[in-house]
């Protein structure tokens, strides 16, 4: 039998037909990342590091970072004298007049229920007992950066609830730099860019958070802004011709360290601002200046973090531990496997000289919206490899800079910045780096040791497919049962003999922590 269709039904079916092959295969619509992180509880929980590290007569500034349901109330027990504590934003502020160890009780309390821990105030020579946590501009805004994006993102800093995690300071990168002048003849900054400096540090001191500033030593900086030596004694500029294949990273103008100096002069200025970090930048690192700023830096009343970048020469090593709290031991990072990867899984000839006050930096954190510039994109690190990148970094005991648009942080993203059991390990008052243990194939174990006598293990897979990862107790001079517990899920995975094996997505990680049985 022949089935007739009348010929108004004829160009419908002749469409279904050519359509519905393309239909069909349209592929679905990505799945939403998982994220591992559980949400943190009603009832307070205090976070951040256990340690912190402040000079005598230095301006103390520490925000208790706790999660919870807010209005909340803090509290400090034993509290040194010249110290005090706002109860309702947890900020403890004041001046420790001499050197010494005080063991101090944190308390916070809201209508859900109260928490409290040790925390060892430790004033003496040191500061940055633990990795510096927080924002830098450039991976977001580079040269468009502003006084206005500064704030805005401090804002987005305590609005996103990072700050609650001890996510600190808001570092100002390369291009606010203007001419120089002023009462202590320092660099200034671009007035259209960064009308009030002193407002702006005050503003985001008054959000429990801390303020950086970028300078180098050469006469003009990588952003062909003015430097911080000149070659005439008044220390004036004119914007320099920039070569065609752009800087030269060696001793020749406009990149060059000038004859005369203004470190002593700057360092003044940046004093009476109120900036807490530094990012002093130029390539090759060298000792001479390394050295001069560090003395201005510490002679300036303040205490402020010293960063070296960037591809600090291995063979100083130690000449940066001596001087610096931070080191950039690679080149820029970007937001790529191969680029991420290859800083991170690299550092374990830099291990002998990281520890409470000095840390190996293999640059800042790519996830989120990133773009070097005002045009902004969504980091091109797939879920498991930024959960990688984070793992990683907090193995390593490494800063943690955010280079991220923060009014614009997803759930994902936010879930990847506020486990802070995950974030612990990075600010473990041990200060351990973790190094490799165990490297086979396209797997890799890296593990750190903790304060509290247990490890953080990272299992990593490098590799295009999943795989099996395995960490051995005897490599971790263990021995007996262990308990494992995911970092990432928060979640015991109970006690194991000998060893722990997981299967790892393809450039992915199961980061765990190691305790004895209790």
């Amino acid at each position: 039998m022949t089935l007739k269709l009348s010929s108004r039904f004829r160009p419908a079916l002749l469409a279904a037909l050519v359509f519905a092959p393309l239909l069909s295969v349209q592929p679905a619509a990505p799945a939403a990342p998982e994220i591992l992180t559980p949400k943190p509880p009603a009832t307070p929980r205090i976070n951040g590091p256990t340690v912190f590290g402040v000079r005598p007569g230095s301006p103390f500034l520490y925000a208790i970072p706790a999660t919870g349901e807010r209005p909340m109330t803090f509290s400090a027990e034993n509290l040194p004298a010249g110290l005090q504590l706002d109860t309702a934003t947890g900020q403890i502020t004041g001046s420790l007049a001499a050197a010494g160890e005080y063991d101090v009780t944190l308390g916070a309390r809201n209508a859900q229920g109260t928490d409290d821990r040790i925390f060892r105030i430790v004033a003496g020579e040191k500061i940055a007992l633990t990795p510096p946590m927080g924002w830098n501009s450039w991976n977001c805004w580079a040269g468009a950066v502003d006084q206005q994006k500064v704030l805005q993102s401090a804002r987005g800093m305590v609005a996103s609830g990072l700050a609650q995690h001890g996510w600190t300071y808001m570092n100002i990168d390369d291009t606010w730099q203007g001419e120089r002048g002023g009462p202590f003849h320092g660099i200034q900054p671009d007035p259209a860019k960064f009308p009030d400096m002193k407002g702006l540090a005050d503003t985001v001191h008054a959000m429990g958070l801390k303020l950086g500033i970028y300078s180098t030593p050469w006469t003009t900086s990588y952003a062909v802004r003015i430097g911080g030596s000149a070659e005439n004694p008044e220390g004036t500029w004119t914007k320099p011709v920039v070569p065609r294949n752009g800087h030269l990273n060696r001793d020749e103008l406009p990149w060059a360290i000038g004859r005369y100096h203004f470190v002593q002069q700057d360092v003044r200025q940046w004093a009476a601002w109120g900036i807490d970090y530094l990012k002093y930048d130029w390539a090759p690192n060298r000792v001479p200046e390394t050295e001069a700023m560090a003395a201005a830096l510490r002679a300036s009343g303040r205490d402020i973090v010293y960063s070296l970048s960037n591809s600090a020469p291995y063979a100083r090593a130690a000449d940066w531990a001596r001087l610096a709290n931070c080191w950039r031991t690679t080149g820029d990072i970007r937001d790529t496997w191969k680029s991420m990867s290859g800083n991170g899984f690299s550092q374990d000839k830099w291990f002998p000289y990281a520890g409470p006050g000095h840390w190996n930096d293999p640059d800042m954190l790519v996830v989120g919206s990133v773009g070097w510039g005002p045009k902004l994109h969504p980091t091109r690190l797939t879920p498991d490899e930024q959960y990688t990148h984070i793992s990683l970094w907090c193995l390593l005991s490494s800063p943690l800079l955010l280079g991220c648009d923060l009014d614009k942080l997803d759930d994902f993203t936010l879930g990847l910045l506020t486990n802070d059991e995950v974030l612990a390990i990075d600010q473990d008052a041990l200060g351990k780096q973790a190094t490799s243990i165990g490297i086979a194939g396209d797997t890799a174990v890296y593990a750190k040791p903790l304060e509290n006598g247990g490890w953080a293990v990272g299992l990593f897979n490098l590799g295009p497919a999943a795989a099996k990862v395995t960490v051995r107790w005897q490599d971790l001079a263990l021995s007996g049962r262990q308990n494992v517990r995911d970092l990432w899920r928060q979640k015991d995975l109970g006690g194991f003999a000998d060893d722990f094996s997981a299967t790892v997505a393809s450039h992915g990680v199961v980061l765990v922590k190691v305790s004895a049985r209790p």
